[in-house]
Formats: C-alpha cells, sequence, structure tokens
C-alpha cells in the first residue's frame, strides 16, 4: 500500500507543531496557548494552523494528548522495559526525572504546570488533564501492586499511598528545579524514592545503593 506523501508529511508538521504547543505550554500555561502565539513562535500563518484546530479550546486538547504521548514515547516506554517489580518503578521514577534534568520542556513539566491552571475550572480541558492524570496514577499503582504480587514490596504496603508518594517526589522535583538548584532538587528527588523503596523491599540488592 502506497502512503500519500502529503498526508505523511502533513501529519509530521501537526506533531511538530503540537511539540512546540506542548513546550510553550509548559511554561505558559494552557491559557497562554493560541494560535496567533503558536504561528508567531513557529514563524508560520495563523492561517494554515487554523486548517488543523479551529478553536483554541481544540488546540489546547489537541497539545494535551500530544504532551501524554510524549510522556509515553519518553518516560512510560523506556521504563516499562526495565524487569517487573521495584526496579520497574524506580525505572518510571528514574525515566521521569531524567526527563526534566534534559530540561526537554522551558517549563520543566507540562503536568505539573497545566493540572495547577486549570484544577479549578469545570470544562473540556480539565476533564482530558484529569483524564491523563488519572491514567499515570492507576499505572504507578499497578507496578505497586505488580511488586506486591512478586514479593518485592511487602503485602501490606498501601498501594495508593506509596503511589502518592512516588508521584509526589515527582511533582515537588519539577516545580522546585525551577526555583532552587536544580542538581540538588534531582538528587533529593532521586534519593527520597529509592530509599523508600530499599526500605519497604525484602530483598533490597535488587535496587541500586544509591541514585545513579
Amino acid at each position: 500500500m502506497t502512503v500519500d506523501g502529503r498526508l505523511a508529511r502533513g501529519e509530521r508538521t501537526r506533531t511538530a507543531v503540537l511539540d512546540a504547543a506542548v513546550s510553550l505550554a509548559s511554561a505558559n500555561g494552557l491559557d497562554g496557548l493560541s494560535l496567533g502565539h503558536l504561528a508567531d513562535s513557529l514563524g508560520v500563518s495563523k492561517s494554515g494552523l487554523f486548517a488543523h484546530w479551529r478553536s483554541k479550546e481544540a488546540l489546547q486538547l489537541a497539545t494535551i494528548d500530544r504532551a501524554v504521548a510524549q510522556w509515553q514515547e519518553l518516560i512510560i516506554g523506556p521504563a516499562l522495559r526495565a524487569p517487573r517489580g521495584v526496579r520497574r518503578i524506580h525505572a518510571l521514577h528514574e525515566a521521569r526525572i531524567a526527563f526534566y534534568a534534559t530540561r526537554v520542556l522551558p517549563g520543566g513539566c507540562f503536568f505539573a504546570t497545566t493540572e495547577f491552571e486549570f484544577k479549578g475550572r469545570p470544562g473540556a480541558v480539565r476533564d482530558r488533564l484529569v483524564a491523563a492524570f488519572a491514567d499515570w496514577t492507576a499505572l504507578l499503582e499497578r507496578l505497586v501492586r505488580e511488586a506486591v504480587e512478586l514479593g518485592e514490596l511487602p503485602a501490606e504496603v498501601d498501594v495508593a499511598l506509596l503511589a502518592y508518594e512516588i508521584d509526589s517526589s515527582g511533582i515537588a522535583a519539577a516545580m522546585r528545579s525551577r526555583l532552587f538548584d536544580p542538581e540538588t532538587t534531582y538528587r533529593h528527588a532521586r534519593r527520597g524514592v529509592l530509599d523508600r523503596l530499599r526500605a519497604l523491599c525484602p530483598d533490597p540488592h535488587l535496587l541500586p545503593e544509591g541514585p545513579s
């Protein structure tokens, strides 16, 4: 089957535009995102972007979906290649902190910025952010349950609480790294979760003694 070259180019362009939108929103929020602002930052015509997204809300929703896809590609996907259990939980947190540390996004974390921005504002954008956060929380809890089933975490561990602690460490790292020394912030985020997992794991040798 022959792939229409124009469709392929169009999809690449759309992805590039949304990557730029995620980057801008990570620093300025989704409210600061508009077709005009995005067109100016990319040096393209607003009319060209309007063919893809007919409203600011449509652009915001597409940007959230692209941020979710980036998170899957750059954080979740690589982490899931680690062995199931505490090593996979550790790999997921490490991948998240590494993503922040590489400064892929100027605002640090798209989700930390936008979830705070829309926390009290009902509507389609907030609903999409809530769904993304719920999926992320469900993944963390599933990985903790897998570790319990493998005997790598105690049966009495509070799954939801441990997932919450791990996620909170990531959020704190994303926010504090923009205000304080990022190397220290990321080191604390890595050390805190690693120490927590090693303290809970019956075989702490499954995990490194210190952050990588």
